[in-house]
C-alpha cells in the first residue's frame, strides 16, 4: 500500500502564501502522475494540479492559474503545491494523490489510486 503525507496546511490572511508538500512511500510506482485536490465544506472535491513524473504533462485548474505552482522533485515521489495571493475562496482540505493515466483525466479522482489525509487550508478576509 503507498501511503502519502501531506504538510504545509495552516491559517493566513488574503494575499498571504502557503506551501503544501506530500511525500509518497518508497513502494510508489513510476512512472505517475501526483496531484493536488481540495473541498470545502458543502462542496465537492475538485482537482487544483497535478504534474506528471517526467515533468512535461501538468495540469492547473483555471481557479488557480497564476497563483498555485506545483512542482516536484525530479525522480521521487514529492510534490509541492505553492499558493500566493490565497483569498478566502480557496479555504479548503487540501489532499494529494498519487496515480496514473492520461493527462486530459488528471483532474478527475478517479483517475489516482491512492490518497494522503489532507491537510486544512484556511484563508481569512
Amino acid at each position: 500500500q503507498v501511503q502519502l503525507v501531506e504538510s504545509g496546511g495552516g491559517s493566513v490572511q488574503a494575499g498571504g502564501s502557503l506551501r503544501l508538500s506530500c511525500v509518497a512511500s518508497a513502494n510508489a510506482y513510476m512512472p505517475n502522475y501526483m496531484g493536488w485536490f481540495r473541498q470545502a465544506p458543502g462542496k465537492e472535491r475538485e482537482g487544483v494540479a497535478a504534474l506528471y513524473s517526467g515533468g512535461a504533462r501538468r495540469y492547473v485548474a483555471d481557479s488557480v492559474k497564476g497563483r498555485f505552482t506545483i512542482s516536484r522533485d525530479a525522480g521521487k515521489h514529492s510534490v509541492y503545491l505553492q499558493m500566493n495571493n490565497l483569498k478566502p475562496a480557496d479555504t479548503a482540505m487540501y489532499s494529494c494523490a498519487l496515480g496514473s493515466g492520461r493527462l486530459e483525466a488528471a483532474a478527475k479522482e478517479r483517475m489516482y489510486d491512492f490518497w494522503g489525509q489532507g491537510t486544512q487550508v484556511t484563508v481569512s478576509s
